[in-house]
């Protein structure tokens, strides 16, 4: 029921916010322990980068300000400054926020 619930959120979100070359997707994944994203041109479909947790980044909110702050800097080693954030289904508050938030802080737009 949950998992469903989510996928029809994310396909509802998925039906506006579309990654382009000049404006490319930032596509968030939360598991239980981890938080993952994605820089995604979507008319292309290549995932142009990935970032996840490394060892000592922390927990919850303090391992999303850190995947937030490593997806900027890969995204301002590929020129890419301004994307379209996808929240994938998930309420934008807690880890989610702090993710979006950190990466804000170091120079991405949107």
């Amino acid at each position: 029921m949950k998992i469903s619930k989510r996928k029809r959120i994310q396909y509802r979100i998925r039906k506006k916010v579309n990654g382009t070359q000049d404006r490319p997707r930032l596509s968030v994944y939360r598991s239980n322990k981890n938080i993952y994203c994605q820089i995604i041109d979507d008319v292309n479909g290549v995932t142009l980068a990935s970032a996840s947790p490394g060892e000592g980044t922390g927990v919850g909110i303090a391992q999303a300000k850190a995947v937030g702050t490593a997806i900027a800097e890969k995204a301002k080693g590929l020129n890419i400054s301004n994307v379209v954030f996808d929240r994938g289904g998930y309420l934008f508050h807690g880890r989610i926020k702090a993710l979006a938030d950190a990466a804000r802080e170091s120079g991405l737009n949107f």
